[in-house]
């Protein structure tokens, strides 16, 4: 039956149920007990706080001297030379890198075989024998040509001129770098899914545009990662070229080593120390180049370490108020 013009209509009052929603808000969740958790992390505290002990007091450490040498100027110009050497070393290796990761990935059967053999080679000898096989490479060829293979040369000079340590050190850890950044490159193009060549293709885009605009950026997000590992241990590796007589950080530390027998401890601590300093810059680096790169495969980008301890001290607090409030 319908109701008149401009009548109200009016519903029965449910029964109230605010006072048991009250009652259930205010019974204190308590959060579950995990002993165990409690019991591994004291256990753990206290073996760091032993260890930090350790290395604070004991003298054997020598903190002194190793205050002493840690901004001495032979070693500032062994981390200079560190730091040049890991600059082009990477640089040129991921370059390489790119090339012959293209190189494998063509559908030219030379291409791929030629980068195939590069990528194994370097991969299976190790990085002292290249840069030793390299420091006497004069021996083996007091000259090189360019010109057309078993006709006349359209230049030659001396290798013995060009080939200096710093040269020498680049080169090698160069050709090294390259046939690692080549795999991992491989493997953040192949990570890009292919819906996005075939929608690239579908518009008529050009090879080279498709590569440049829109895999590689995509394909970075997997290659940043890995390529810092590879990064990281370029630094280390560059320890190695004290063995064709350049002084790098840890050929300044080895030379006073040898001057100063009984500074050897503080000598390695130095060298330590501004290896975790590089590490933990070129980390700091990646995770700003992660962060650049997740933007649109991720709803949200993830917090700096300044937005987490902010996001930790506004948790803590509320914390603190819930418990005076109890």
């Amino acid at each position: 039956m319908s109701e008149p013009p401009g009548a109200t209509v009016t519903l029965a009052e449910a029964p109230s149920t605010d006072e048991p929603s009250k009652a259930l808000i205010a019974q204190r969740v308590l959060p579950l007990r995990r002993p165990g958790r409690w019991i591994v992390t004291a256990v753990v505290l206290v073996l760091v706080a032993q260890f930090v002990h350790g290395l604070v007091t004991n003298p054997f450490y020598q903190w002194d001297r190793w205050s002493y040498w840690f901004l001495r100027p032979t070693i500032l110009d062994g981390l200079l030379v560190t730091l040049e050497v890991t600059a082009c070393s990477a640089v040129l290796g991921l370059v390489g890198g790119i090339v012959l990761a293209l190189g494998r990935l063509s559908k030219s059967p030379a291409l791929r075989a030629v980068s195939w053999t590069y990528v194994w080679a370097l991969r299976s000898i190790p990085l002292i024998v290249v840069l030793i096989f390299l420091y006497n490479f004069s021996a083996l060829y007091k000259t090189v040509s360019v010109g057309i293979p078993f006709g006349p040369a359209f230049f030659s000079f001396d290798e013995s001129r060009l080939a200096t340590d710093m040269v020498v050190a680049v080169v090698g850890l160069s050709l090294n770098e390259a046939a690692y950044a080549a795999e991992v490159v491989r493997g953040g193009i192949l990570s890009v899914d292919q819906g996005q060549h075939e929608a690239a293709a579908a518009l008529g885009l050009p090879k080279s545009y498709q590569f440049r605009k829109i895999v590689f950026p995509q394909a970075l997000r997997s290659i940043t990662p890995n390529y810092v590992n590879q990064l990281i241990g370029l630094i280390k590796g560059t320890s190695l070229v004290f063995y064709v007589s350049l002084l790098d950080l840890f050929g300044s530390a080895q030379t006073m080593g040898s001057t100063y027998p009984g500074d050897i401890v503080p000598l390695l601590l130095v060298v330590t120390v501004w290896y975790l300093i590089l590490t933990s810059i070129v980390s700091v680096i990646q995770f700003y180049v992660e962060r650049h790169y997740a933007r649109g495969a991720t709803r949200g980008l993830p917090p700096t370490p300044l937005q987490k301890l902010r996001t930790g001290l506004s948790d803590l607090r509320a914390r603190i108020r819930r418990e005076a409030a109890v």
